[in-house]
């Protein structure tokens, strides 16, 4: 007896595709056989991505995305219905930092990344959802099963607990905890289930500098077991939560951070 995730006959969009954790999920839902939309504003990055997903046999789409504006996901959504077919899985990943202490933020550093991390993630899985609620109602007037779709927002650890240096940061992913929580109540009878991700400290190609550093060695020294995460270390609650095992998983915050927030 084995149990399998097959995303087959799935669309999956992933926002902030370009690099980092995005591009790690993007690969992983391709490789379980989802149809992925690929969507930042780096589209010459996402041409790279697109081919090396299909050189190894998956499916993959290149729409371009700006989180911050309105128009542009409006524009986003409506491309990738239009190439891929209706989105099932929305991976809601697009995200901003800045290391300042507070007392040393400015208005645009604070603007920036709520525009990015809250306001835009906010408004891509609005976008998503009025066409998944839309399919939905459909299926009910038909008295047909609900189609089963998911939203994955990727908060972190730092929205659970206050770190030093990135309290805006802290600020806004604590946002997207609780934006969670009020989709998964609001939409869940549409079909919808919307969970949260949290990772804790994952090495990708934005950090690893500094984690190679002596101010990262210092960091590697607070980890229960002094060491971070891969990008592949989410792939398994990744594969759960787009998958249609989920299906009685709504509201749900999942932290992936070796022990770190329990300390």
């Amino acid at each position: 007896m084995s149990l399998a995730v097959s995303l087959e006959g799935k669309t999956a969009f992933v926002t902030g595709a370009s690099g980092g954790l995005g591009e790690r999920f993007a690969r992983v839902l391709a490789m379980a056989g989802a149809s992925v939309v690929l969507a930042s504003r780096r589209i010459e990055r996402l041409k790279e991505l697109r081919a090396e997903i299909e050189a190894q046999g998956g499916e993959a789409h290149v729409v371009s995305l700006d989180v911050t504006d309105l128009a542009s996901i409006r524009s986003a959504v409506a491309h990738a219905e239009t190439e891929a077919g209706s989105i099932d899985i929305l991976v809601n990943n697009s995200g901003v930092s800045v290391t300042k202490r507070l007392a040393e933020v400015t208005e645009e550093d604070f603007d920036t990344v709520f525009d990015t991390n809250a306001k835009g993630a906010f408004f891509v899985a609005q976008e998503v959802a009025k066409r998944m609620k839309a399919r939905a109602t459909g299926a009910m007037k038909k008295q047909e099963p609900l189609p089963q779709a998911r939203i994955i927002n990727i908060s972190s650890i730092a929205g659970m607990r206050a770190l030093s240096q990135i309290g805006v940061y802290s600020m806004s992913k604590a946002a997207v905890l609780q934006m969670t929580k009020s989709m998964a109540l609001e939409w869940g009878k549409y079909g919808i289930n919307t969970n949260a991700i949290s990772p804790g400290y994952i090495e990708t190609d934005f950090n690893r500098d500094h984690l190679s550093s002596e101010a990262g060695s210092k960091l590697m020294e607070m980890m229960p077991r002094h060491r971070v995460g891969k990008p592949e270390d989410l792939d398994g609650v990744l594969l759960l939560l787009a998958s249609d095992h989920s299906h009685f998983i709504n509201g749900s915050i999942i932290t992936v951070d070796d022990g770190f927030s329990l300390r």
